[in-house]
């Protein structure tokens, strides 16, 4: 692969990474400080808050698979399952940091972990899907 493409290929997958954490910190933070979530540090045990936390982090997740594939410079979808597989290792990683500091209940981010690859697929897909 030419170093362009390589760097074109890098700086998609990226720009995903971090449209994904800057909405999703962004909203969180928002939710914060409407009081709607409790304070940072403290669990939140309500199932509604999580699912509602859980809801806007898939959208964001295809959203952003959907904008690495619309910017890789080949291959799409196989940007959009790395930026996914990025994703599975950093879900996990925070799994294992929340369970252990009881943030809240264990089934939201093992969802966030399992949701990470249909996200990425589903953002690829509909990335292919408008670029014909």
């Amino acid at each position: 692969m030419q170093p362009r493409r390589f760097g074109r290929s890098i700086a998609a997958v990226l720009a995903g990474l971090v449209t994904i954490f800057a909405l999703s910190l962004g909203i969180d933070q928002l939710f914060h400080e409407l009081g709607v979530y409790p304070p940072w540090g403290e669990p939140m045990n309500d199932t509604g808050d999580n699912l509602l936390a859980l809801s806007y982090r898939i959208v964001i997740a295809v959203f952003g698979c959907w904008l690495t594939a619309r910017l890789a410079p080949h291959s799409p979808m196989r940007h959009a399952l790395i930026l996914g597989g990025i994703g599975v290792v950093l879900s996990t990683l925070g799994a294992f940091a929340a369970i252990n500091m009881n943030m809240g209940p264990a089934w939201y981010p093992i969802l966030l972990v399992l949701s990470s690859m249909p996200c990425a697929w589903l953002g690829g897909a509909l990335a292919r899907r408008n670029a014909i």
